[in-house]
């Protein structure tokens, strides 16, 4: 793919990493000086030192034979402006990271894929490690639901049940789902079904609508996972 990167910051020079690594040709647009040269050594791509919301920069940058402008800059203003040029152009896919929610709504109306403020999501990812340990991974859905993996303890309640008996005892209630299991390391996960017995070990994938509460997690064994608010036992 042909994609032209705006921004060569914390999060673009990632990016920039992971986009040259996989063979794609990539061209780099950087307003600061020490930035672009810092990209332009590191990395076997095309290094802009000029302005993205500039029109003739992107067109130096070849905007019209791209595949994608991805806008990482810290500044929401930049990167709705580089979208919406882009735009002008047709490039198939703009996507941009979005630094205030509230300009959400902005990005959406224009057609860009988006991706909330990394850092925040980073932030809530470091807390929820600390909030809650024995959630190995989790992803937000929506407002409240929560996918995450979570292993099984020798404790669980759930652990030596299958999961329609977990289901008639009220263990599994109907606003959670087990959607893969990993028991053993190498082999392929294992699709849940009403006869599949829940071992300790276990690695499961969860999906919860309120997300992983302490009344979820306290299912696979973990009553001690719990944020400083939380009443054991409960």
């Amino acid at each position: 793919m042909y994609l032209i990167i705006v921004g060569a910051g914390d999060i673009g020079i990632q990016l920039i990493d992971v986009a040259t690594a996989g063979g794609n040709e990539v061209v780099v647009i950087e307003r600061d000086r020490d930035r672009a040269e810092r990209a332009a050594n590191r990395y076997d791509c095309l290094v802009l030192h000029d302005d993205a919301t500039n029109q003739e920069t992107l067109v130096d940058a070849g905007i019209d034979q791209s595949d994608a402008v991805i806008s990482t800059t810290d500044r929401d203003a930049t990167n709705i402006m580089v979208s919406l040029l882009a735009g002008e152009f047709d490039v198939p896919e703009v996507v941009s990271v979005v630094q205030d929610p509230h300009h959400m709504a902005i990005f959406e109306r224009i057609g860009v894929h988006t991706m909330q403020n990394p850092q925040r999501l980073i932030a809530d990812y470091l807390y929820r490690a600390v909030e809650r340990p024995a959630v190995i991974d989790y992803m937000s859905v929506g407002e409240t639901a929560e996918v995450f993996e979570i292993h099984v303890s020798d404790e669980a309640p759930i652990e030596g049940l299958t999961l329609s008996e977990a289901g008639d005892s009220d263990i599994l209630t109907d606003d959670m789902l087990l959607v893969a299991i990993e028991r053993e390391e190498g082999a392929d996960p294992i699709t849940p079904r009403g006869n599949t017995t829940i071992q300790a070990g276990d690695l499961v994938t969860v999906y919860a609508q309120q997300g992983a509460t302490p009344r979820v997690t306290d299912i696979f064994g973990h009553f001690d996972d719990s944020s400083p608010s939380r009443e054991h036992g409960r």
